[in-house]
């Protein structure tokens, strides 16, 4: 069986790698140079995570690997000097965001479980450790946040993830089965809001009714 903690860093390990390579993606998009592309490939990665812990009140991740940067540098440094060579960034980036979030959203609820906190707190940790971190990167480089969307799947897709690895534990199931469930689930609404037009439907307002009285004639 895998220790808990070893998956939680193999989790954000992965999380990071995936979401430098999308702010730096948003960063060629915005013709920034190369440390602005490391300070969004960084910010993007270690924001969401860096919120879980400081609201789980443990030890900051990076702060306790400062290897995490390093590879989140890296990611931006390779992104720089080969984005050109993509045929359409737009998709790269809505793509492995996608990938991005079914890793850290389980990473979330790993961490929040591993704290021993209750289920209200696992849904909320997971939906902050997916969504933050692309939300700081879109509105650091004036881009629309893929978060909010007009009707896509997104948050929606996070917290579903997180309600499954919910379910899978009061069902009973323990170890890496919960976060399965929860990367699948995330990935699956996600993927399919972008690839086949899922929504929720969306406020739609109306003009209010007149009240003024109606004259004759």
């Amino acid at each position: 069986m895998i220790d808990p903690a070893v998956a939680l860093q193999v989790l954000d390990y992965l999380a990071v790698i995936v979401f430098a390579l999308t702010g730096a993606l948003v960063a060629s998009r915005s013709q920034l140079d190369i440390v602005g592309f490391i300070f969004v490939a960084c910010l993007t990665a270690v924001g969401g995570g860096t919120l879980r812990d400081v609201l789980l009140d443990r030890a900051v991740f990076w702060m306790a690997d400062p290897a995490i940067l390093a590879m989140a540098s890296g990611a931006a440094i390779v992104v720089f000097f080969t984005a050109h060579l993509l045929e359409s960034r737009l998709a790269a980036v809505r793509w492995l965001d996608a990938l991005a979030l079914a890793v850290a959203v389980p990473a979330g609820v790993a961490a929040s479980l591993a704290a021993g906190a209750g289920w209200p707190v696992v849904l909320v940790m997971g939906v902050v450790t997916g969504c933050m971190g692309g939300l700081m990167r879109d509105v650091v480089c004036n881009e629309v946040p893929l978060v909010l969307k007009q009707g896509e799947l997104y948050v929606t897709a996070a917290f579903c993830g997180a309600i499954a690895a919910v379910i899978a534990g009061l069902l009973g199931q323990a170890g890496l089965l919960p976060l399965a469930a929860c990367a699948g689930v995330t990935l699956v609404l996600r993927a399919g809001s972008m690839a086949f037009g899922w929504r929720l439907p969306v406020y739609r307002s109306t003009p209010p009714r007149s009240t003024a009285p109606k004259r004759d004639g």
